[in-house]
């Protein structure tokens, strides 16, 4: 497959700490640290597309 190529970029850790101290309530943080990592599973790329939600 010429011209195919992939680049996977790592996610931070700095920024999945910093999103972590968004202020919400606990329960909606857990929630969307669930979805938006599966999304990034499901799709395999690095970002779910929720830039500064917990998760992303």
């Amino acid at each position: 497959m010429k011209g195919h190529h992939h680049t996977h970029v790592r996610p931070s850790a700095r920024a999945f700490f910093t999103n972590l101290k968004v202020d919400m309530p606990l329960g909606k943080k857990i929630w969307l640290l669930f979805r938006n990592n599966v999304k990034k599973i499901i799709t395999m790329q690095s970002c779910c597309g929720h830039p500064g939600e917990p998760g992303c």
